[in-house]
């Protein structure tokens, strides 16, 4: 089960995964760092002078990185499998066969979900539950439609999977100031943030710390149980 490319939010989500590669023997898929958010990512496939090597016909694209939870069903450190993403009422599916033979590798680990994709950071838990409850959507991520409604137009199979960083219960610091036009993260805005929501933001390191660790994990477990 060839994957190609791994593509996953630059920052940490992406050292998460090297980390997780670092200890793998035999042929590993190459991994490439995106911006955070729909807009700046679909600028950065639309532009990216390296997007032939994943948008050869045929070839297997797996997004990675970590989601916020809409339910009371998921999690800080549960891995996510998606099944479909939606926003604003569209919704684009990943591909079957690529998601059902991932699945079989760590069902045991692992849930189908139905996401959300958001243009901004839901950080609020009142917010969050009723978005889960609205949309029957399961967890929250500022990618996966972006990505699914741009390969599928170039015939990429694409599956994605998260680890949950934030659950439905508790508050998040929103932090959609700090994240730039170009998708990357401006520190400053990011402290302030932190420094106003002192208590959400210890929630959000600890499950981010969480998170990663499983991150780091899976992927070592994913790409190791492929070459069995």
């Amino acid at each position: 089960m060839p994957i190609n490319t791994i593509l996953v939010p630059q920052g940490a989500e992406y050292k998460a995964v090297c980390r997780g590669l670092s200890g793998v023997t035999g042929s590993i898929p190459t991994v490439v760092a995106i911006p955070v958010g729909m807009k700046p990512l679909l600028k950065y496939l639309q532009q990216s002078p390296g997007n032939g090597q994943f948008l050869a016909p045929k070839s297997r694209v797996l997004i990675m990185g970590i989601c916020g939870s809409l339910s009371d069903r998921h999690t800080v450190g549960d891995i996510v499998l998606y099944q479909d993403c939606v926003y604003q009422g569209k919704q684009q599916e990943c591909d079957r066969t690529f998601t059902a033979q991932l699945h079989s590798l760590i069902s045991q680990k692992a849930s189908l979900v139905k996401a959300l994709t958001s243009d901004r950071v839901i950080w609020s838990a009142a917010e969050k539950r009723h978005l889960g409850e609205t949309l029957a959507a399961d967890v929250v991520d500022m990618e996966g439609f972006t990505a699914l409604e741009f390969f599928k137009a170039s015939g990429v199979s694409v599956a994605i999977l998260r680890v949950v960083s934030d659950d439905c219960q508790h508050n998040i610091p929103d932090l959609t100031s700090a994240i730039n036009s170009d998708g990357s993260l401006n520190p400053l805005p990011l402290a302030m943030g932190m420094l106003r929501q002192p208590l959400a933001a210890t929630r959000l390191i600890r499950g981010s710390l969480t998170a990663l660790k499983v991150l780091e994990q899976v992927t070592n477990l994913l790409i190791n149980l492929r070459h069995i």
